[in-house]
């Protein structure tokens, strides 16, 4: 079973900075995009920025030029810098996976996409 620890969430003052890890654990094949999602109180889950296995990233609007996404793929681990943070990127942040595994028992490989737990930030004005 593949599974997401996502880590370093907490709460910071506006301008300050934090950086949140996602670690894949489990029986992966491959990871194809790792990317970082949040949700804020009353909204819709939305992505904040996703990087491929080759190291393209991708970023939202909201977000660029403050935050930068990275990936360790011989560690399988995602990594979202922040800084400068705001009050308005206060949000419970997810870990996305997509990838494959093998299906226990078996030689046949399966599409995945796996969500970490989340993790709270908060940004205090």
């Amino acid at each position: 079973q593949v599974q997401l620890v996502e880590s370093g969430g907490g709460l910071v003052q506006a301008g300050g900075s934090l950086r949140l890890s996602c670690a894949v654990s489990g029986s992966i094949f491959s990871i194809n995009v790792m990317g970082w999602y949040r949700q804020a109180p009353g909204k819709q889950r939305e992505l904040v920025a996703a990087i491929t296995s080759g190291g393209s990233a991708n970023y939202a609007d909201s977000v660029k030029g403050r935050f930068t996404i990275s990936r360790d793929n011989a560690k399988n681990t995602v990594y979202l810098q922040m800084n400068s943070l705001k009050p308005e990127d206060t949000a419970v942040y997810y870990c996305n996976v997509d990838g494959s595994t093998v299906i226990a028992g078996t030689s046949t490989i399966r599409a995945l996409e796996v969500w970490g737990q989340g993790t709270l930030v908060t940004v205090s004005s």
